[in-house]
């Protein structure tokens, strides 16, 4: 017993010693990696609904949000609701470590380059708003197949509404879904959809992180390493920057699942029109999915 726990204890401290002489940048690169996979997971049932909703599947819009998972649970089982995670959280981990050490270095580089614009809001509005932007450019790809895995869903005759015919898998996987993306499109193909991502995440990025640290600083010195303070304010950040945010959010969804011979399909204003009776749902997947993330990454 007492050697098991020898070993044990050699093994934190090998932990530890190889943690701890990790440059800083790549502590942050685990830290927002681990962080976005634990909340992509966590809500990833929310999340196959809102795709399914900001893509008008009819079936979808009829049921409600209540009937929607009853609906999937029947025809898909529990492993429906994680339809496309496996994309998600692919994507996510480098999104998410992207993300934040690059939102620590545009931070820095800011602070060293641009003095005048002082420590505050506004530095973080700036630092996240292109740190947002970079991740977005090196991940997309997986950001739509993720979107293009959950679109699919699996029928019945006795449970799909009338005049919607049983729908087939069209993608097996991940890979699957890569391969006839790019031969049919090619890499134009994998980034269909990325303008909106990209006018949407400078905002978007930038406001969560502003609204963030702008709410903290109005939080007593004693509370603020307070994990339910961080989560208070994380989440109303969050909930923030995806409303300001969110048609945009649902014109990338569409855009996506749209196919080549699709593309004179809905615009971007028909998109829009659809956008704020939809923002509801939206909100109850962003809220504990963006503070799950940055209570981990900061923990």
């Amino acid at each position: 017993m007492g050697e098991k726990r020898g070993e044990k204890d050699r093994g934190v401290l090998l932990l530890d010693g190889l943690i701890g002489g990790m440059p800083v940048f790549v502590k942050e690169l685990v830290a927002g990696g681990v962080a976005g996979g634990f909340a992509k997971t966590a809500v990833a049932p929310l999340e196959r609904i809102k795709i399914l909703f900001q893509t008008r599947r009819a079936e979808f819009h009829s049921l409600g949000l209540v009937g929607s998972f009853s609906k999937i649970a029947k025809t898909e089982g529990v492993l429906g609701f994680y339809r496309g995670n496996g994309a998600s959280v692919a994507r996510i981990v480098p999104y998410a470590a992207l993300h934040y050490m690059a939102y620590e270095e545009y931070r820095r580089w800011i602070i060293l380059g641009f003095p005048g614009i002082g420590r505050g809001p506004v530095l973080d509005l700036i630092a996240g708003s292109f740190a947002g932007g970079t991740a977005v450019l090196f991940t997309y790809p997986l950001d739509l197949v993720r979107t293009r895995l959950a679109y699919q869903v699996v029928e019945s005759s006795k449970l799909s509404v009338k005049g919607h015919v049983p729908t087939e898998l069209v993608y097996k996987g991940i890979r699957d879904c890569f391969s006839k993306i790019y031969k049919e499109a090619g890499m134009r193909g994998l980034y269909r959809g990325v303008a909106p991502s990209l006018y949407g995440i400078f905002p978007y990025a930038g406001l969560k992180f502003y609204f963030y640290e702008e709410m903290k600083t109005h939080v007593p010195e004693n509370h603020k390493k307070d994990i339910t303070v961080k989560l208070v304010c994380g989440s109303v950040a969050g909930l923030l920057g995806q409303t300001f945010t969110y048609p945009l959010d649902v014109v990338r969804r569409q855009m996506q699942c749209l196919k080549s011979h699709e593309l004179a399909g809905p615009t971007t204003h028909d998109t829009k029109q659809q956008c704020n009776k939809r923002h509801t749902r939206n909100s109850c997947h962003d809220f504990p999915n963006t503070r799950l993330e940055a209570i981990i990454f900061r923990a």
